[in-house]
């Protein structure tokens, strides 16, 4: 069979498309560059001329993952009509939405003690995605008079900085064993988020519960139980 030639685009575009299968079928863990490289039909050189390792193939899913989500909400962050905090809540309310147990399977591996530094690639990746609409969003609050900060790009990067904050909580889920392990372990994380958000609100100087990153009973979603 004579050789496929594809734009560098294209076959980007279905490595990742083979690993997001992959990874959340089998787990980041259980699928190795070998089998990913056998389902694109590729050789192995070719496959690091796109991604030096298997830990970039996630950071560019990580990545991925948050373009997704911000485009859910796109149209809300660019609305004229909207106030900023309009649009605040809007990016808080879609900009972390996953798919659940598919997700878990993804990106659960990164997690693991073993595993924080690639847990930080990738927290940057998403991160690098989102200051720049979220700073946005805080510019058109300061115009507004609606967010009390100086630096709208530091802001937003602090603010983003903060969800690193879930790493043990969200670890402790993936590891509970039993119904009551993982009811504790939700109940854990949801008091988490809900002081994530009251500090968001501080940064921002807007009173306490304002941004809700959780509501009761919604972080089981994202592990799909």
């Amino acid at each position: 069979m004579p050789r496929v030639i594809k734009h560098p685009d294209i076959r980007r575009d279905e490595l990742l498309a083979i690993a997001a299968e992959r990874f959340g079928d089998k787990g980041y863990d259980g699928t190795s560059v070998d089998e990913i490289i056998r389902r694109a039909g590729l050789s192995k050189g070719a496959f690091y001329h796109y991604f030096p390792s298997k830990e970039a193939l996630l950071e560019a899913l990580a990545g991925r993952a948050a373009e997704q989500a911000l485009a859910r909400v796109t149209g809300e962050l660019e609305a004229p009509g909207l106030t900023a905090l309009d649009k605040l809540r809007a990016f808080f309310g879609h900009a972390g939405e996953d798919k659940g147990s598919r997700s878990a399977a993804t990106f659960g591996a990164i997690f693991r003690p073993e595993n924080l530094a690639l847990y930080h690639r990738l927290h940057s990746a998403v991160s690098a995605v989102l200051a720049r609409p979220l700073a946005e969003v805080i510019r058109q609050g300061m115009t507004e008079s609606l967010f009390s900060v100086d630096d709208p790009v530091t802001t937003a990067e602090i603010i983003l900085a903060l969800g690193s904050v879930t790493h043990d909580m969200v670890a402790g889920c993936l590891s509970a064993s039993t119904a009551d392990e993982r009811a504790v372990a939700l109940a854990g994380l949801e008091r988490r988020l809900v002081q994530q958000g009251i500090a968001i609100d501080r940064i921002l100087g807007l009173p306490d519960r304002t941004v809700q990153l959780v509501r009761p009973g919604s972080a089981r979603e994202l592990f799909g139980w």
